[in-house]
């Protein structure tokens, strides 16, 4: 309650257009969040949120599933993930909501396996041990790559791993392949060792949403409009420079620059939107799948967490 009243004070000062008392803006980001690194390298939104009376304090996550258990928690305000994470959180019974969305990424995820494995098609995959994190985008990839190849999903074993050690588990040969999404796509890709079974491309969207606690989403909508709004201004840069944008990122990260090369090449729109009524389809796609496998443990309606500013 208290938190909620703290929320609401913040928007009527916003739109009496006065400072408010300090509110912490906790943003949880990925590697992947290219956009929502890049403005954290550049201290964007701080300087545009201070103004209002808000702090911004950021969080890193090695995939979107902790990211959304700590927004359900109360310990994140806002963050990006994929597809997969929302319906497995919504399920759960978390308090999220879908706020934003960037243009659908499916060659940013792939399923990777050994340059020399046998495994040729995605039916080759029957039988084998596949490494990806339960409940990430790479979840749903490996889901949709089973039903292309009319396999079911007890027709593989499932290795459920963070990305980190999933690719040292892939490197010693303890899984026969392994679904991730970029920038770790990219970095095993030019370790080398590797070759792309296939990508999201014909399998899933592989969309990109932006989340937030409900009751911070209906109480600070200006909040979400400034951050929509650096991150749309923002986008406009990491097409200009690619490589002064990858050196940034790389500072930040610890990835390597010519790895943020590679993903900025594969996908170089991170423009960010509100919801449109095309992705809610899509999403409705994923949870039916998840449910259908008995993955999540109730059947949920997407539209329910959508949010409208």
């Amino acid at each position: 309650m208290q938190v909620t009243r703290k929320l609401g004070a913040l928007a009527v000062l916003l739109a009496l257009g006065a400072p408010a008392l300090a509110l912490d803006l906790n943003i949880g980001y990925q590697k992947s969040a290219l956009n929502l690194a890049s403005l954290k390298a550049q201290g964007t939104l701080e300087k545009q949120l201070k103004p209002l009376g808000v702090e911004v304090k950021w969080f890193e996550f090695q995939a979107g599933p902790p990211l959304l258990e700590a927004m359900n928690a109360g310990s994140v305000s806002l963050g990006m993930t994929g597809d997969s994470p929302p319906v497995f959180a919504q399920a759960a019974g978390a308090d999220i909501v879908y706020i934003g969305q960037e243009p659908a990424k499916p060659e940013s995820s792939a399923i990777l396996v050994p340059a020399n494995s046998t495994i040729r098609t995605l039916a080759d995959l029957k039988g084998k041990r596949i490494a990806f994190t339960k409940g990430s985008s790479a979840h749903y990839l490996t889901v949709s790559a089973l039903q292309k190849a009319r396999l079911n999903y007890s027709d593989i074993t499932p290795v459920y791993l963070s990305p980190s050690e999933a690719r040292a588990a892939f490197e010693r040969g303890s899984v026969d392949a392994w679904t991730i999404w970029d920038p770790y796509y990219a970095a095993a890709q030019r370790a080398g060792g590797v070759r792309v079974l296939s990508s999201g491309k014909g399998l899933t969207g592989n969309n990109t949403f932006y989340l937030a606690q409900r009751a911070f989403a209906r109480a600070n909508p200006k909040v979400i409009d400034v951050v929509f709004k650096a991150l749309t201004a923002n986008d406009k840069w990491l097409k200009s420079d690619v490589k002064t944008v990858a050196a940034t990122l790389s500072g930040y990260t610890g990835l390597e620059a010519a790895t943020y090369e590679t993903m900025l090449a594969r996908n170089p729109s991170y423009s960010v939107s509100y919801l449109k009524p095309a992705v809610q389809q899509e999403q409705q796609k994923v949870a039916d799948a998840f449910f259908g496998l008995g993955l999540i443990p109730r059947a949920i309606k997407v539209a329910d967490a959508f949010w409208k500013p």
